[in-house]
């Protein structure tokens, strides 16, 4: 093979960042359990600290050597070279948790008198840490929905009175639970627009995790960082806790500063575990979203399913079919549906289930099934869940790798019970 052939992010998963002669021919990276790391001398140690602390720039070929697990370590980044060709980013960055990842990735771009553009819905984590923490801190927010032209989107940046004020747009899409899609370039294009005016940086933000980097790679439409809670689909398998962040080298070394000081950044047990998982990502995902088509019309075709949130449904040839088309490259295997009824017929649903089973996450090998409006969306303003759509018929599944007419079966039978 020509050594100048660039080979797919698959293909990488199994050996980019790693050389079996570091550790005596294993063929997968070990686990490298521990705190610290001997140097081979001060000066080296010396050197390594200038470059962990920013006291001085890197020398051309030179690289940040192991000092301490909380600012490096082998199995972090081994991971997160691999997360970063999923992106096409220059860097990643691998936290503890998918909140870690979003709360570090706000706290190092706001600051206490910034306005923060954010879409909604949002997972319910991110939601109360923007209207109850970032609001206490003394940053504005804003909220924008699926479906608001720039037009309208800006005009509620100036009603807020701080549009000079503006430092971040914060999206998730598809929005969890309800699948709403919100336009990447479009919230590029209103950052260069009051970035130009204001002199003033302005990040794009896009939360990632219902799509993964497989069927959507933020960055590529305009986006500076792209985040994920790493315990679905990049992890895949309900084993591990986390979160990653990826992006451009400037802004994924102020991250990595201030998730040195936090203290938040993954495990080496973690990671290793994690890029376990890398190495099927695309396969599993592939298997999913197959699966996720054929629940999605099993669903729409039901009489007890009012309607059915799902990307794979969107008719052609309008601006949201467009927007989704032009965005992802599959409508993914997340699908939220409204049952005839309310709190009651969907818990009867719930209880019924066999094979899927009861539990909030998503992303994993097992379906999970859950009931946003009092479970990961509980703490949603009780008017702000009416107004997006979060209400006590709406029920949210992650479709896995079971065997598709088993978990069909499955779904009939519960809503049969119904």
């Amino acid at each position: 093979m020509s050594q100048k052939k660039k080979l797919k992010a698959e293909s990488l998963m199994m050996s980019h960042g790693f050389d079996p002669k570091d550790a005596m021919g294993s063929v997968k990276p070990p686990l490298f359990q521990t705190s610290t790391f001997v140097f081979n001398n001060a000066e080296e140690g010396n050197a390594f600290f200038e470059l962990a602390y920013g006291v001085r720039e890197k020398e051309e070929n030179e690289d940040l050597g192991y000092i301490y697990t909380r600012i490096n370590n082998p199995n972090l980044e081994i991971l997160e070279q691999r997360l970063a060709i999923w992106d096409n980013a220059d860097g990643a960055a691998v936290f503890a948790s998918g909140m870690a990842a979003i709360t570090t990735s706000m706290l190092t771009f706001l600051k206490a008198g910034d306005l923060l553009l954010f879409s909604s819905p949002l997972y319910g984590g991110t939601d109360h840490f923007i209207h109850d923490y970032l609001k206490e801190m003394g940053v504005t927010s804003v909220a924008f929905k699926a479906g608001q032209s720039q037009d309208e989107i800006e005009a509620l940046i100036e009603k807020s009175g701080k549009a000079d004020k503006l430092a971040m747009i914060y999206a998730e899409t598809p929005a969890n639970p309800n699948n709403a899609m919100i336009d990447i370039k479009m919230c590029r294009d209103i950052a260069n627009k009051f970035q130009s005016k204001n002199n003033k940086e302005i990040i794009v933000a896009i939360d990632n995790t219902y799509m993964g980097p497989v069927w959507c790679q933020p960055l590529n439409h305009g986006a500076d960082i792209s985040v994920y809670s790493a315990t679905k689909y990049l992890g895949g398998h309900s084993d591990i806790v986390a979160g990653s962040v990826a992006g451009n080298a400037e802004m994924m070394q102020r991250i990595k500063t201030l998730r040195t000081f936090f203290g938040n950044m993954a495990t080496p047990h973690t990671s290793w575990l994690m890029s376990r998982s890398l190495e099927t990502l695309k396969i599993r995902m592939e298997a999913q979203a197959a699966s996720a088509e054929r629940i999605a019309h099993f669903l729409n075709d039901h009489p007890k399913v009012e309607k059915v949130y799902y990307l794979g449904l969107i008719p052609e040839g309008n601006e949201e079919y467009n927007l989704y088309k032009r965005q992802y490259t599959a409508p993914g295997a997340m699908i939220s549906f409204d049952i005839k009824g309310g709190k009651k017929e969907a818990f009867t649903f719930l209880n019924n289930l066999k094979l899927m089973h009861l539990a909030v996450s998503l992303g994993s090998t097992e379906s999970l099934v859950q009931h946003p409006a009092s479970m990961t969306h509980i703490a949603v303003d009780n008017e702000h869940k009416k107004e997006i759509g979060i209400t006590d018929k709406l029920i949210r599944m992650s479709v896995g790798l079971e065997n598709v007419d088993d978990l069909i079966d499955d779904i009939k039978e519960a809503l049969d019970a119904v």
